[in-house]
This record gives C-alpha cells, structure tokens and sequence, in this order.
C-alpha cells in the first residue's frame, strides 16, 4: 500500500510530540537542574516542526537531502548549546534517539495492517535517525572542545598571576607543568607587568612545578632570555632537592641563573640586589 510519509507524520505530529516528550521525561537521565520541561518541549517541537514539513517520500532514505538543512542547523544549535551548558553525550544521544521511538510507534499504530509498508518505512527511518545522531555527536563534540579550549585558556590566564612584591621586584609563581602554549603566555605577561612597572628583578617561583625535565628547561631559560633582554634579572626560587638531582642527571646547564631554595631567600637576595636592607624595628624603652 503507497503510503505518503510527509501526510502521516503531519497528521500524527501532536502525538508524536507527546511520545517524544514522554520518553524523554522517563528517561534517568533527564536534566531538569539545567533546562525545565516546558524549555524542553519548546525545544522539541521546534525540531519536529523542522522535521516534518522537511520530510517527504523522495527524501526520507537521503538524509543528505537539503531538505533537511533547517533540520541539521536546529540540531547542531541544540547540540552545541547542550555541551555548554553541561550535558554528556549520553543525555544528548538519549534526546534524538528516543524522537525514533516516538516516530516508530506511530508509525507501528498507522500501518499495523501493512507489515510490508512498516518495515519498509521503518528502515528508512531509523537510517535517517542515525544520520541526525552522527551528526548530533559530531557537533556535540566540537561544542565541548570549544569549552574547554575556554577555559584551558581562563585557567592559564588565572594561574601565571604576575605580582608586584617590592618596587622594582616581580614575583611569579608558577603552578603546574610548562609547555611551549603557557610558557608564551607566561613570557607575555612576565615582559608586559616588567615595561608597566619598570621593575629590574623578576622571581620565577617553580615550587608548584610538579617535575622539571630538559623541555620545562628550556621553557624557563628562554622566559629568562626574554627578561634578559628586557633588561631586567630573573631567580629562579623553588628548587627542591629532587629537582635539584633531576637537573644535575639531565645535564641541563644553570649556572649563570640565580636559583634559591625559596621564596623568602630569593627575595632576601633581590633586596641585596637593589641595595636595599630590611630591618626589624626595636622599640626603645622608655624610663619613668
């Protein structure tokens, strides 16, 4: 029997509408803490809405069709906004998968006299359904990199902070492991606070380096040459006993850079740098 898909679905589209929403409201993995159910089902009609007045019987086994571009830009508009807001890929296959179900029922209920007819419409929609899953992840994905490309980026900014301890001293401590992207973010600012401030000694604190090898060396002589040529002098503080050995075993050459145990003493020796002396202040009793 000829059955024409585009009258079916139009015809049964609010009971779809009601499968769809009915599985995806069963489902354990239902966010409710990042989108209500009246968000989701404005959401989900503006698809179907999409999908039935694009889908007709030439173009249901092509899901290349241009007939289903404004059906793709939906999807991927919901797919990237879902990995920005926290959704795993699960919770978003479950939203386009569980869509199938509802259009195969229906299917099932229309043609439960046609068995021929329903497999045959069945197979086509479950390929088309695959296709808009593919595509589902594949924009999901490149979502969830944009994230975290971002914030990479927020958490390089926020953990190479340039600090101004003293006139003329700068201190940055430098937490977690070197590589060539962070150390270009670190030179940029190390140079930048050095020409605001026009300070002559910069700090490079590696207490919070987990391990130093010969590339997170190189990483720190070439900040080092940079400050050099900006005509400030950099310590190098944080050096600990093991990796003080790591250094000596790899052969890596520091002996024209100042390096100190901590902090505090490679302070001590930019004050001697500077000419300056701190001194504790002593109160002078007073006779009555």
């Amino acid at each position: 029997m000829k059955v024409d898909i585009s009258k079916v679905l139009q015809k049964r589209k609010k009971q779809i509408l009601e499968l769809w929403m009915k599985n995806q409201l069963a489902n354990e993995t239902l966010r409710e803490d990042l989108m209500s159910n009246d968000e989701l089902r404005i959401q989900s009609e503006e698809l179907l809405d999409a999908l039935v007045n694009a889908v007709n019987d030439r173009n249901l086994a092509d899901a290349q069709s241009g007939d289903f571009d404004t059906v793709i830009e939906i999807l991927s508009g919901i797919s990237i906004s879902r990995a920005r807001q926290g959704y795993s890929p699960r919770e978003t296959g479950v939203y386009i998968f569980s869509l199938r179900e509802a259009l195969l029922q229906t299917l099932q209920d229309e043609l439960k006299n046609d068995a021929v007819t329903l497999l045959a419409l069945t197979m086509k929609v479950n390929k088309l359904i695959d296709s808009f899953g593919v595509n589902t992840f594949e924009t999901f994905i490149k979502g969830r990199e944009e994230v975290i490309l971002r914030q990479t980026d927020e958490i390089t900014e926020i953990s190479t902070p340039v600090t101004r301890l003293w006139d003329g001293i700068l201190a940055l401590p430098i937490i977690g492991t070197l590589d060539s992207a962070r150390t270009q973010v670190v030179m940029e600012n190390l140079l930048q606070e050095i020409v605001e401030t026009g300070s002559s000694i910069a700090i490079l604190d590696i207490s919070g380096v987990p391990a130093v090898d010969s590339l997170v060396a190189q990483h720190l002589i070439k900040t080092i040459s940079a400050t050099r040529l900006m005509g400030a002098e950099c310590i190098i503080s944080g050096i600990r006993p093991e990796i003080a050995q790591t250094v000596v075993h790899l052969g890596i050459d520091l002996s024209n850079i100042i390096t100190k145990a901590t902090l505090a003493s490679a302070l001590k020796h930019a004050f001697g740098m500077l000419q300056l002396e701190v001194r504790k202040s002593v109160k002078e009793k007073t006779s009555l």
